[in-house]
């Protein structure tokens, strides 16, 4: 396997082909195939995503994959944002359609043309759904898996409410739920406002979570968007007021995609393969017994293993024959298990376990008992150590600028002063290949601009993906 740190690229590319997430030589460019280990990681996220936005009271829906040319030319600023990426549909069989339809690239042009029917009075607001489905852009760039792709893995959250307000405080709810995915997910990030010239086609503004690869680049994983009454106007979407006028709903979305999974592959494996964080990993705990002519290892196994299941753990028990235990104990570590039981004679002898996390260089020797009271706290000090270096990587992964000179051909982030100007951003994205990722949410410093010495805001520049 190629070195992480010299070569991330082809690292990368590597892990995610020989531990089995996904095939890339289905015949569509950009058109992958979920391979049974990455698609269940995947659903694993997906069901952590669901956990925390159903507790917000949001509902899930299913919208269909078409939309007509009618539908999208409606909100004209929007598809305008769009409108080099769109899949067309233009026959059905052999006769050409009535109208033109696109494959979704996201789904405000669907979903709009319903609200305006579901939504009649301040009773039905607000209206909170989600959806999680596959969207499709024609990406014209170098595609690359989980990262840059045609048919993007999507979730999407939307909302309607009866004022500015309180769309402002979905905004608020949003980075509440986002914090807690992350945290599961052990993923540093920086909440960035994008700037107007790069916000999503629509909105009022754009907040965007970004993390750093090892490459140095930064990674967008995520976007919150607030609408206002930008959407709403065009697709006519109001509710009545109790003296019988009308007055547009103000709308929200959240948005993530298997960009997440990239983060994670990227941000947490190692030279020996990938670490999944023990809360979405496909295989939790696996059980690798050492065959002995002395005693049954196997029935000691499978008796680990039945406890395990019942503690409601995702756990498997490596017997395959033609394997050794050192090729089994790689071939796991290579697939990120967090934590691996080797059992042979002396463990059952003496009622033991030996444990190895994958985040850890020694093994410990653990009473059997001890070791099933533990067993969380065990996969809790996988996380943290995830966290932890997660964390610190981004922080050696960043830097104050205090001048243009500093951040030529640097692969980092960077964090400076800037006033907020085109100009000024133009300039220095010229002489140092970074993207403008907008304003840092997070921090209320004030400096002079490096370009011209206004008065500006802590932001955020990087070569992106």
């Amino acid at each position: 396997m190629e070195n992480k740190k010299d070569n991330f690229s082809e690292w990368y590319n590597e892990i995610i082909e020989i531990s089995g997430l996904s095939d890339k030589r289905y015949p569509v460019k950009g058109m992958n195939v979920w391979m049974p280990y990455g698609l269940k990681a995947m659903q694993f996220i997906d069901n952590l995503t669901r956990k925390y936005v159903d507790a917000m009271d949001f509902q899930e829906v299913s919208f269909p994959v078409l939309i007509t040319r009618g539908q999208l030319m409606v909100e004209f600023e929007h598809v305008k944002g769009f409108e080099n990426e769109l899949f067309w549909i233009t026959k059905g069989g052999s006769e050409k359609l009535e109208e033109d339809m696109a494959m979704r690239p996201t789904s405000e042009a669907a979903m709009y043309p319903m609200f305006a029917l579901w939504i009649r009075s301040h009773a039905d607001l607000p209206m909170k759904i989600y959806q999680i489905v596959n969207v499709y852009r024609y990406e014209t760039k170098h595609t690359r898996s989980f990262i840059r792709i045609r048919e993007i893995h999507f979730f999407e959250a939307h909302t309607a409410h009866a004022t500015y307000e309180d769309a402002e405080k979905q905004m608020d709810e949003y980075l509440i739920i986002w914090k807690k995915l992350t945290e599961m997910l052990c993923l540093p990030y920086l909440v960035n406002q994008r700037p107007d010239w790069d916000k999503f086609p629509g909105a009022k503004y754009t907040l965007a979570f970004d993390t750093v690869m090892p490459s140095g680049r930064a990674l967008q994983i995520g976007t919150i968007h607030q609408y206002g009454t930008n959407f709403s106007k065009n697709y006519n979407i109001t509710y009545a007021l109790e003296d019988g006028s009308h007055e547009l709903v103000s709308q929200t979305t959240f948005g993530m995609s298997e960009r997440l999974l990239a983060a994670i592959i990227s941000i947490h494996g190692d030279d020996t393969g990938l670490i999944f964080p023990p809360d979405i990993a496909p295989v939790q705990i696996i059980i690798v017994p050492i065959p002995s002519r002395k005693v049954d290892v196997e029935a000691y196994s499978y008796k680990i293993l039945e406890n395990l299941r019942e503690m409601d753990f995702r756990v498997k028990m490596d017997d395959r024959d033609a394997y050794t235990p050192g090729y089994k104990y790689n071939d796991w570590e290579m697939r990120g298990v967090p934590l691996r039981i080797e059992i042979g004679a002396r463990e059952v002898e003496k009622s033991r376990v030996t444990v190895s996390l994958r985040t850890e260089k020694e093994k410990m020797n653990m009473e059997k008992d001890e070791f099933f009271a533990n067993i969380h706290s065990l996969l809790s000090t996988v996380k943290k150590t995830l966290t932890e270096r997660s964390i610190d990587t981004m922080k050696k992964m960043t830097i104050n600028a205090e001048n243009i000179d500093e951040i030529k051909g640097l692969e980092r982030i960077a964090k400076l002063f800037w006033c907020g100007s085109e100009e000024c951003s133009r300039k220095i994205e010229e002489q140092t290949e970074m993207s403008c990722l907008g304003m840092n949410h997070d921090s209320k410093d004030k400096g002079k601009c490096i370009v011209c010495g206004k008065d500006g805001f802590t932001a955020i520049f990087a070569r992106t993906y």
